[in-house]
């Protein structure tokens, strides 16, 4: 990727960022740290690779991602308002009992949302659904899906894996945030998932690691994936809160909103002040 481009995706990446911090306070409520987290892999997809349409967001022919983390929701919002599917300042409205910007993503009533999703471990299914619904009708859609990491300690996760693979779903990837903490703490001490690269490979899919926050290494992990021919999941390392300096790996910001002085500092961390 050249040096332009990844300063323009930077700069939209660091955009969502704020939004995500403005939907957050705002509501004073919300999941900043997972949000934040995969702030540029959303900029990669909504800007760089997804085939979609603002104008026509119901088009039968575009690709889909379902934000299995629903609880990210802050960040799939930011990402689709910069894209131009709603006005960045409904970023505002998050949470509010008059908005349509909900707490977990509600395909009914947002522009750009293609699942319903909140419940740990179900928009895994849905993805596989939906891959599969697009084999059968000879359509060249491909499906992506976000999880958390703390997610796939969910069993319903490894049952849609598997059927992935015993479907022959290429045209499904998974990206699998691994920031390594979740709400009640590190993945690694309240239920270990890992490895995860072994237990994919063991159900058949291709595996690919990438630096979270490198745009040439998500261009890269993303590159190989689709071109193999089995499912692909990428394995994303990455920083929870990455961007402002007070939530950056500290579990206390998986679901937490700022008070008026963080919001400033967070602000200013991110180049809005």
């Amino acid at each position: 990727m050249d040096e332009t481009r990844k300063r323009e995706l930077e700069e939209q990446a660091r955009k969502i960022r704020v939004g995500i911090i403005d939907a957050v306070y705002s509501a004073s409520s919300g999941h900043p740290g997972g949000s934040l987290s995969i702030a540029d892999l959303l900029t990669y997809l909504y800007f760089e690779k997804l085939r979609v349409d603002p104008k026509n967001p119901d088009d039968p022919d575009r690709d889909r991602l379902v934000l299995s983390k629903g609880h990210c929701a802050p960040g799939l919002y930011s990402a689709l308002a910069h894209r131009g599917y709603f006005p960045v300042e409904d970023l505002k409205t998050f949470r509010k009992t008059t908005s349509y910007l909900q707490g977990h993503p509600d395909m009914k009533h947002t522009p750009g949302v293609d699942m319903s999703s909140g419940s740990l471990g179900q928009g895994t299914s849905v993805s596989c659904g939906m891959a599969l619904s697009a084999k059968l009708d000879g359509k060249k859609y491909r499906v992506y899906a976000i999880l958390g990491d703390g997610e796939t300690e969910e069993g319903q996760v490894w049952e849609a894996a598997m059927f992935a693979s015993h479907y022959h779903l290429s045209n499904l990837t998974w990206i699998v945030d691994l920031n390594g903490l979740q709400i009640d703490g590190p993945i690694a001490e309240v239920m270990n998932p890992a490895p995860h690269e072994d237990k994919f490979r063991a159900f058949g899919w291709h595996v690919v690691h990438a630096d979270a926050h490198d745009f040439d290494s998500l261009e890269k992990a993303f590159a190989e994936v689709v071109a193999d021919d089995r499912p692909g999941v990428i394995i994303q390392h990455s920083v929870k809160g990455k961007g402002v300096s007070f939530m950056e790996n500290n579990v206390a910001w998986h679901g937490a909103a700022p008070n008026a002085e963080q919001y400033e500092v967070a602000m200013r961390d991110l180049g809005e002040r």
